[in-house]
């Protein structure tokens, strides 16, 4: 991989942690390019005037009195490439996003477009000029005129009461150990190096530090400049957020719904650590790093640590954490057998253990799983630690894979053992042979079930012959038993089978695969096949739609090649992505493998079980594995990921040679089906210590977002090879938008103290069909081909005129959601928003030009419209109207699609029920048909297709007016609450637009 660094201009020893230092930098000025509307880029020296109403460049043509801007006279300042200007093709690929910025000033919103050497540089001015315009409108006491502020009277009080001897002095032993108390992941000696610089500039070495020293080193250590930067973007004060600045930032920015001052108050009184604070409602720039460090504030979402999702599906519609050779802790073949492991495993929420059974030189069956092992575990053992451990972690069904190498008087004692611990805990009900599928996970709430062999019905004896699986015997051959029940002439292998253990079988019965027609055919619901990891990765490769289909109805366990022997995992998701249900992980190997496993399963309250997509459970449907595109029916999705700043991150271990210096960056992974896969990584973060700044954006195209994964892996870049430090993996559906932290975690997955990525996080919907778009600009300027979803021919022609009844609603569904899709990009980029922003920001957006211009124009929105146009009284800017036009151009094409899209989704589904109505006839009428061969296969592939299609395509128009309406009640929100609105006692309930949609039926 190209490795990229990045050069900051910003003085290292300069910490930009106030609006005071932001405007200290801008009284001294420095360079920036100025960006002319011909694409052409000057470097000229930008500072602001002394008396702090200008911003003023040289050298120019035009006189000092032109070459200038007066703060008085700016609407907003931008970050990024936000204005028709910066975004233009000239410019795209010359400088990265985060170091342009434009202010947009004047009667006639013209912009100067600014280009930054570092994004330091950037946040600096922005920071600066945000205060500075708040700072005409609020007229607070002018920076430095000595009056204290919440903050600086917090740490004064903290230090007070550290003054034991009220001398007005402390030891700085006791001063490091104050910060570190109020900063737990700072390391003691960059807090002891931060006071002796101290005491060196103001010439005061000793033992001792006073409160404005301390004071000093507080603010210069504790302070982050991302966050104070968020901090005055959304403050109205400059220092602090109010109780509505913090409302706006949890619903703008954070996404929250039905957020009260209440709840605001409640976040103030729980975070915010100075008591003025408090009683006020006020939340400084520590309260609200506490409260983005909380676990409110977490990247995964709260909804899902708990059971979110349908158990009452059947079993094979889940996916099941599934553990192999689980009581090994460390290699299969150089470890040692341990007890603890199975703890392990089953507090991880593991659902299926693999149990592999031997003769026990005391009579009794042990497992046995190394031949290398000090020693065995006696199966009693295991069996009692299984009762005891079950359900600690999860109530939902535990299944025991036993594969057997004793012999069967021990399988006799091994039955017993079991019945005898386990009890009533193990389901022995005889499956029902009415039914079509597996019972589901919510009927099998706390039972056992036991996977394994069965004596055929024939059978009458004892115990009896039954075939063998591959599973294990690695093992044998490698204990030198590896001849004993070979079969003669090849075949299957056969072992003896006791009855008693026979009948502990009942749910799981284990049969051998022979191949998908004779399963399709004659395979019953209760009964599952074991593939080598080998087997299954050649189905996945070269038949994954006949694997998929397979998984509907059985229950399928992957178990890893015997040649890895170093215990090594294979990838979960190769399988998964086929509808695999039980792939069956060695736990003690940490890495890459267990890293998705784990997060994997962390999404339903990590109860071991997942639903698996929609698209893989449905008996009609479309879908192949290895797509290398968007999929029919299902909404792709980008991922706008933006990696901002990491916070206290370890050194990696074992690299004490190299002193204290980490040159982190960070890889984004996303892991899903082929399509899907994708790595981006930031730069290198130079001689930047334990907390680096990234600020890079990232975007990820998600086809299938139901089985993507996020995987954020910290490295340290080394010439040598560059060491893992940290990683979170989490699942795409897991993600929670806005500002986050990615609480990181060690190889072996176990958290990180301390040690956290400081992310912003965005989703929105792809628009179109085909490859992903560019900021959506191809679409607004309308040169891009609509592509439309069609149905394809199976041959049949009665089935085929049915289908082709829905050729016009799919192309009227596609222009209703891609009209309003335009306009919204359209509408969001006159704003200087990105395609990530919510309405209500755009809404916010125009009323603050609005609000900062003293000749502003009248532009109101009129509430009490059902769809609410944003009137002008007078003349207005240029720029003004077009964001006018944009707006009615969105507003009527979201009325059309509210008011068209229950009629078009009723042809829609009308099409999909009729197709359905000949599924059950499929197989006789292609008989007639006289199809065979690959032109059957063709036909049946090509009627799924159309199944799929047109109940995705109706279920994303639902989708798309449930959206529209929801932008209905941000425009009357935002209009209420930053007063541009009129006639506002209108605005339509929440809960009426947001009505939770029914979903189609399977």
């Amino acid at each position: 991989k190209k490795k990229t660094v990045s050069f900051s201009s910003m003085p290292n020893d300069r910490k930009i942690n106030s609006t005071a230092a932001c405007i200290s930098l801008m009284l001294e000025g420095c360079e920036l390019k100025k960006v002319r509307s011909n694409s052409r880029m000057y470097s000229r020296f930008f500072v602001l005037d002394a008396d702090m109403r200008s911003v003023r460049w040289e050298p120019s043509k035009k006189d000092s009195e032109k070459a200038k801007i007066e703060i008085k006279s700016v609407k907003e300042v931008r970050v990024g490439k936000k204005t028709p200007v910066l975004r233009s093709n000239g410019l795209s690929d010359q400088f990265p996003d985060e170091c342009a910025f434009s202010i947009i000033y004047g009667d006639n919103y013209e912009s100067l477009d600014l280009v930054a050497s570092s994004a330091d540089v950037v946040s600096a001015w922005v920071m600066g000029l945000r205060y500075l315009v708040s700072y005409g409108k609020h007229s607070p006491e002018a920076p430095g005129t000595g009056h204290p502020s919440l903050r600086t009277s917090w740490i004064s009080s903290v230090f007070d009461l550290a003054d034991l001897e009220k001398s007005g002095r402390i030891p700085v032993s006791r001063a490091v150990q104050l910060i570190k108390a109020l900063n737990p992941g700072m390391k003691t000696s960059t807090i002891e190096l931060k006071f002796k610089e101290l005491q060196k500039a103001s010439e005061r070495p000793g033992t001792e530090v006073a409160c404005d020293l301390f004071v000093e080193a507080y603010c210069e250590l504790c302070t982050r400049p991302e966050i104070f930067f968020l901090l005055v973007q959304f403050s109205s004060n400059k220092e602090y957020l109010g109780v509505k600045d913090l409302l706006m930032f949890l619903e703008v920015e954070q996404g929250m719904e039905g957020v009260t001052e209440e709840k605001c108050l409640e976040i103030v009184s729980k975070y915010e650590p100075s008591k003025e604070g408090r009683e006020k409602g006020y939340l400084a720039i520590d309260g609200f790093t506490r409260y983005l460090l909380s676990a409110d504030c977490s990247i995964f979402d709260p909804q899902h640590r708990k059971v979110c999702q349908d158990m009452a599906q059947p079993l094979s519609h889940y996916y099941i954490s599934s553990a192999h050779s689980a009581c090994l802790l460390e290699d299969n073949f150089w470890g040692r057998s341990d007890i603890s492991g199975y703890i392990s495993a089953l507090g991880l929420g593991c659902r299926s253990i693999e149990l592999v059974l031997w003769d026990g030189p005391e009579g009794e069956p042990v497992v046995y799983t190394s031949p290398s092992a000090a020693s065995c575990v006696p199966f009693r053992a295991v069996v009692g630690l299984i009762d005891q451990h079950a359900f600690t972690a999860s109530a939902y069904p535990l299944i025991l894979c036993l594969v057997v190498r004793c012999s069967a008087p021990q399988q006799r004692l091994a039955a017993q053992c079991l019945r005898k611990t386990l009890g009533e805990k193990l389901y022995l009900e005889p499956p029902n042979p009415v039914a079509s599928y597996l019972p589901s996970p919510e009927e099998l709430k706390g039972r056992i079930l036991i996977k394994g062999k069965k004596l055929p019905p024939t059978c009458e004896d004892s115990e009896g012959e039954v075939s063998d699986e591959e599973e294990g015997w690695e093992l044998a051959r490698r204990l030198g038993q590896e001849d004993r029940e070979a079969p003669e002439g090849g075949g299957l292998r056969r072992v003896r089978l006791s009855r008693e253990l026979s009948e502990l079988v009942s749910l799981c019965q284990a049969v051998p695969f022979q191949d998908f027609e004779s399963s399709r055919r004659g395979q019953r619901y209760w009964e599952m096949c074991s593939f080598s990891e080998v087997e299954a990765g050649c189905f996945a490769n070269e038949c994954p739609a006949e694997l998929v289909s397979y998984n509907k109805r059985f229950l399928s366990r992957i178990y890893p090649s015997p040649m890895r022997i170093d215990a090594s995992n294979m990838n979960p998701q190769d399988f998964w992505k086929c509808g695999c249900q039980m792939v069956a992980m060695n736990y003690q190997t940490p890495g890459l493998m267990m890293d998705l496993n784990a997060g994997w399963f962390r999404q339903n309250g990590a109860c071991g079980y997942v639903l698996r997509p929609a698209i893989m459970r449905e008996e009609v449907s479309y879908f192949s594995a290895n797509a290398k595109d968007s999929l029919p029916g299902v909404p792709a999705q980008l991922l706008h990921l933006k990696v901002i700043s990491g916070q206290n991150l370890p050194k990696p271990k074992g690299s004490g040679a190299k002193g204290e210096v980490v040159e982190p960056y960070v890889c984004a992974e996303i892991h899903g089906i082929p399509a899907d896969c994708a790595e981006h990584r930031t730069k290198t973060a130079l001689q930047s210590g334990d907390n680096p700044i990234f600020d890079e954006s990232l975007e990820f195209q998600i086809n299938l977002p139901e089985l993507a994964v996020l995987r954020f892996v910290v490295l340290d870049d080394d010439y040598i090879g560059d060491e893992f430090i940290a990683q979170y993996t989490i699942p795409f559906e897991c993600l929670q938008p806005g500002y986050r932290h990615v609480p990181l975690q060690s190889l072996a997955g176990e958290p990180l103290p301390h040690a956290t990525l400081f992310v912003h996080v965005a989703i929105t919907d792809r628009r179109g069909g085909g490859k992903g778009h560019r900021r959506g600009l191809a679409g607004r300027r309308g040169r891009r081909v609509r592509e439309y979803t069609s149905t394809k021919a199976t041959g049949i022609k009665a089935i085929d005129e049915v289908f082709r009844t829905a050729t016009q609603p799919l192309r009227e569904a596609t222009d209703l959601r891609e009209n309003v899709q335009n306009a919204l990009v359209s509408f969001k980029e006159l704003c200087g928003l990105t395609p990530a922003a919510n309405m209500k920001q755009c809404i916010l957006t125009v009323s603050t030009w609005l609000l900062h211009s003293d000749s502003a124009p009248s532009v109101t929105l009129n509430l009490a419209e059902q769809y609410p146009p944003m009137e002008a009284q007078g003349p207005i800017p240029d720029l003004l109207r077009k964001v006018l036009t944009a707006y009615e151009t969105m507003i009527q094409t979201s009325r059309t699609l509210i008011e068209s899209a229950d009629t078009v989704y009723g042809k829609l589904i009308q099409a999909q029920q009729a197709g359905m109505d000949f599924h059950k006839e499929l197989h006789r009428i292609e008989t007639k048909e006289g199809l065979r061969g690959r032109k059957l296969q063709k036909a049946l592939e090509s009627f799924a297709w159309n199944i799929t299609v047109l109940k995705g395509q109706a279920d994303l128009l639902k989708h798309a007016k449930a959206e529209a309406l929801d932008n209905l009640w941000q425009i009357h929100n935002a209009g209420q609450s930053c007063g541009i609105g009129r006639n506002g006692s209108a605005s339509p309930e929440p809960s009426r637009l947001r009505a939770p949609l029914e979903p189609i039926p399977e």
